[in-house]
């Protein structure tokens, strides 16, 4: 099958820079991504400084291939209708209601892909699945197809993405592994072969793994729970270190010098962000329970609970240091992406730290290179409204906080700093000039200083 028209639905952290790259080098490809929300998609034909998502390199590729071969249209159905290839990359929360609420992923958001694509599509497609789903989730998509098919056939691949934020267009250029799962039938097979033919142009063959469907869907979840575990593993030493006087940072490098375990993902820190590593541990968690399997449920959850941990530890340090009496301090959040060179606030430590300081009645001051004031002030209401607390509490709340442009600006006349993010800058500041009475809690380790009780790392 000859491919010249790509749709994806979902213009967010994973559709957007995944396609920009398929539009970079697979020129002769129509790329076009579509989304629910209008705003999103004019913000990616707006001006390249100011793109909905922040990656290194992706606004050079938006600015070669925008207008030429890629294309962001809210045109749904005229989208879905002329492409051969459809991708789902649209996002997957956490259940709140029903049956597994807390765990399982919703797929309200998946279902409505899966009608519109069989409400718009006039030929024969390829469907597939980007967005992180727990398994079987391929049978659920092709039964909402198959009711509304019209004569048309639909096949139903597996690709997850395995993008870190932050290097998303480096992971996308020199991919670890490129996973395609599909059904094991004739028809199947030439599926996959074409979605193998686009990696070709520039991933080598042999990072190509094709697998049936089922071992694709569960093969993500399985990654960002291994890698959540190494995370947590580490968070739970570091507070054993403390206790007895170890060094994590050396506790880590020894540990990575083992070839059979590796450096990677062994950084303390106040806990794992992101849209991915809690969610998809907790549909892990849902699924062995689902299947009767307690015990590993049990395993994975404690994953998760390690990290909790860690974000209240980092929290109870600051609220010790002040006699358990933060009202009127004012106290600097450096950092609110959940990670370095990403503008996702999602799952956040910080957003954690902050409203358990808030809760104390702390002024905060905060600063995050690439998180706007609006996302902020965003992450903290919907944290509040999540905890039961009515609209004249979270107003109250708000008035506490503070969201300055620069560094500077964002840590004088404070009592104390938490630094929760690990970006450049702060590594780069010169902590010397401040008074000597505020207190640093590195929360990732990023600075090392010798003037005495000014550092209290995690």
């Amino acid at each position: 099958m000859q491919i010249k028209n790509i749709c994806c639905i979902g213009a967010g952290y994973v559709g957007g820079p995944t396609m920009a790259v398929i539009a970079l080098k697979c020129p002769n490809i129509k790329v076009t991504l579509v989304d629910s929300n209008p705003d999103k998609i004019k913000a990616w034909n707006g001006p390249i400084e100011e793109l909905p998502v922040y990656e290194q390199g992706l606004s050079d590729i938006i600015e070669k291939t925008r207008g030429k071969n890629l294309f962001f249209s809210n045109n749904i159905s005229k989208a879905i209708n002329d492409s051969e290839i459809i991708f789902m990359a649209v996002n997957t929360p956490t259940k709140t209601e029903g049956e597994g609420a807390g765990k399982a992923s919703d797929l309200r958001h998946i279902e409505a892909c899966a009608k519109d694509i069989a409400k718009y599509s006039r030929s024969n497609k390829i469907v597939v699945e980007k967005s992180t789903l727990p398994v079987r989730t391929a049978e659920k998509i092709k039964e909402i197809l198959e009711q509304n098919k019209k004569g048309i056939y639909f096949e139903i691949l597996s690709n997850p993405e395995f993008l870190a934020e932050g290097t998303a267009i480096q992971d996308l250029f020199k991919s670890d592994r490129v996973l395609i799962g599909g059904e094991q039938t004739v028809s199947g097979q030439k599926a996959v072969k074409a979605l193998v033919n686009i990696y070709e142009n520039w991933i080598p063959k042999e990072k190509i793994l094709t697998t049936n469907i089922w071992s694709s869907e569960l093969a993500k979840l399985a990654s960002n729970a291994m890698l959540a575990q190494r995370i947590s593993s580490v968070n739970s030493l570091s507070a054993l270190c403390e206790k007895t006087g170890a060094d994590i940072d050396d506790l880590s490098k020894a540990m990575g010098m083992d070839q059979r375990i590796g450096p990677h993902f062994l950084k303390a820190s106040v806990g794992f962000g992101g849209s991915c590593f809690k969610k998809d541990i907790l549909n892990l968690v849902y699924l062995c329970q689902y299947y009767g399997l307690d015990e590993v449920a049990e395993y994975w959850f404690q994953v998760v609970k390690i990290n909790d941990y860690q974000k209240e530890r980092f929290s109870q340090k600051i609220i010790n240091q002040f006699g358990g009496n933060l009202k009127g301090d004012k106290i600097a959040i450096l950092g609110w992406a959940f990670k370095a060179n990403t503008n996702d606030s999602r799952e956040s430590a910080s957003i954690y730290v902050a409203n358990r300081l808030l809760e104390l009645e702390a002024k905060l001051s905060i600063y995050d290179p690439m998180v706007g004031e609006n996302q902020i002030f965003e992450d903290i209401k919907t944290f509040l409204e999540l905890c039961g607390l009515d609209n004249q509490k979270i107003e109250n709340r708000l008035k506490n906080v503070t969201v300055f442009n620069n560094i500077n600006d964002a840590v004088k006349a404070v009592s104390a700093i938490a630094i929760l993010t690990e970006w450049e800058e702060f590594k780069r500041y010169n902590w010397d000039v401040l008074p000597q009475a505020i207190i640093i809690y590195d929360g990732r380790n990023l600075i090392k200083l010798n003037n005495n009780n000014k550092i209290i790392h995690l």
